[in-house]
């Protein structure tokens, strides 16, 4: 089966947010994973980025909005005699005790690692170009060099208080992306234009190509409407639209 390269676009700041945040969970994850320094870092790095995202106010308050938006589409679908009752009713009460853990707790996203005294430091710090370099930083740079067992555990407990961001972001894009079934369509030279029905939630547009295709889909759009425009890079030069037709798989997201 030929191997497919997966692209997206958010149609909205919430999803953009989301998004950008499954990113970051994805790079510590995968920092976590490993025993150097700069793999720890790695993980710090994206503790640092997850902490400006959720810096926001009204962010909490924009997850529990989605996560029973979504709670609500998904308990409309339950008298459809094709929707497996188990499966729903299991990613409905998934749906509620995320919200119900925003809810309940009063605290700002990311409290406890903004009153950490050497995440905090970091921090501060992290805004600089260069600025966690050990001569501005002597106690990250003490802490860098902790065993690795001991910096994978330190981290995995900073971590441990970004859990439930870390669960609602994964199943709100989870659902998002199994919204819609892909269909194959062709980018007639090189472009593929189509109208969203405002009355739809319409959140997100993935496009797939074979790993072989010369070309890539630079996406735009909005809630109303979207372009797909399939780009040839070319090295020390602009990258130039497709000329030729190009076949391609599209799903548009809508719950």
């Amino acid at each position: 089966m030929t191997d497919l390269v997966r692209y997206e676009q958010p149609l909205n700041e919430r999803m953009r947010t989301l998004m950008r945040l499954e990113f970051l969970f994805k790079q510590a994850t995968r920092g976590l994973s490993g025993e150097a320094k700069e793999d720890s870092r790695t993980v710090i790095d994206a503790m640092m980025d997850i902490l400006e995202i959720v810096g926001r106010s009204d962010l909490k308050t924009e997850f529990i909005k989605e996560l029973d938006r979504q709670r609500a589409a998904l308990t409309a679908l339950a008298a459809s005699p094709a929707v497996d009752t188990q499966l729903l009713e299991g990613i409905l009460e998934a749906l509620e005790r995320l919200s119900a853990r925003f809810v309940g707790d009063t605290a700002p996203l990311g409290d406890p690692l903004r009153r950490h005294e050497l995440l905090n430091l970091i921090r501060q710090r992290s805004g600089v170009p260069g600025g966690t370099c050990e001569f501005d930083l002597p106690g990250y740079h003490y802490w860098l060099h902790r065993p690795a067992e001991q910096r994978r555990a330190d981290l995995a407990a900073w971590l441990a208080h970004l859990g439930t961001l870390r669960e609602a972001v994964g199943l709100i894009l989870k659902l998002v992306r199994e919204s819609a079934v892909p269909s194959r369509v062709i980018a007639e030279g090189g472009v593929y234009q189509r109208s969203l029905d405002a009355n739809e939630p319409y959140q997100l547009v993935r496009v797939a190509v074979p790993a072989e295709c010369p070309y890539y889909p630079d996406i735009s759009g909005g809630k109303h409407r979207f372009t797909v425009r399939f780009m040839l890079p070319r090295q020390h030069e602009r990258p130039v639209q497709a000329g030729e037709d190009v076949p391609f798989m599209l799903s548009c997201c809508a719950l």
